[in-house]
């Protein structure tokens, strides 16, 4: 029993995971939290549905034309959002990507309607039993693309001359432009890899769930909660936080209660704010006035 739900956990904790990283990566980049990375997640699922299901597109290409999509789409975000408010306070640029959350949800909810949409599993088979527990193909599929995009990403950000650039771009932007990295190209590269990371997570999600409009709100506060156990801004912290909340939903659903499963995320988070609010791997910042 216990084997079985960790693994449940650790699966949908990988989605989390990918949102809450997204999340990080861009805070990092901009210093702004981008209130609509969940509904990358929405727009991900849907374009398989429009390619796979009403267009008829092979299942793995429909895939990989939606990374791509995802990767244009997160370029567009970047200079119809963000780029025209970069030199204005926190605030202005947060309003704005909520309305582009509200403004994606509601265009979604005219070209779809309100009923919500399925996409059939990824793999042709459902599954196997390794020592007693059942590791459906999905859950499987979710949890090898997550570390296999955290490793890849380990690898550009640390071996690669973009990837230094990047990190150098989200440590300090000014003195990154001094040094003659291009901070604008450097933050929509930033944002086309938070909105593939976003993507992934609703089509590998989307199997499990029905795709509707509001899958990417529930996704994003489930994955912002981890982040900010995690260690708001930290990228080990988004992976961890995101693993952990998984699995401690699922125990709570199977031990406690299936209808109040939302909010043992919301309860974890709480304790974390009264007991260590900077989370597990954040550091505390002293200020003297």
């Amino acid at each position: 029993m216990i084997p079985q739900l960790l693994f449940t956990g650790l699966g949908i904790g990988s989605i989390y995971a990918l949102v809450a990283l997204g999340f990080v990566l861009i805070y990092r980049a901009t210093n702004v939290v981008n209130f609509a990375q969940g509904d990358f997640s929405m727009i991900g699922a849907f374009i398989m549905v429009v390619l796979a299901i009403d267009l008829g597109v092979p299942y793995w290409i429909a895939v990989i034309v939606a990374v791509v999509t995802m990767a244009a789409f997160g370029i567009l975000f970047n200079y119809g959002v963000y780029y025209p408010l970069r030199h204005r306070t926190f605030l202005p640029v947060v309003i704005s990507t909520i309305g582009a959350s509200i403004l994606l949800q509601n265009g979604v909810l005219a070209a779809y309607g309100p009923h919500p949409q399925s996409l059939p599993p990824m793999l042709p088979f459902p599954g196997f039993t390794v020592g007693g527990v059942f590791l459906d193909s999905q859950y499987l599929l979710i949890l090898v693309v997550t570390f296999a995009l955290v490793a890849l990403q380990y690898l550009f950000f640390e071996r690669t001359m973009l990837g230094k650039k990047l990190q150098a771009t989200s440590q300090d932007k000014e003195m990154a432009s001094l040094l003659g990295i291009p901070v604008a190209l450097m933050i929509g590269i930033t944002f086309a890899y938070s909105a593939v990371l976003g993507g992934v997570a609703g089509i590998l999600v989307a199997p499990l769930l029905f795709v509707s409009i509001n899958m990417g709100s529930t996704i994003a506060l489930k994955a912002f909660a981890a982040s900010i156990i995690g260690g708001f801004g930290d990228v080990t912290g988004a992976i961890v936080g995101g693993l952990a909340l998984g699995v401690v939903e699922t125990f709570g659903a199977a031990y406690i209660s299936v209808p109040y499963k939302d909010g043992f995320a919301f309860l974890v988070l709480f304790l974390f704010l009264m007991v260590r609010p900077q989370g597990v791997f954040g550091e505390k910042v002293a200020e003297k006035a």
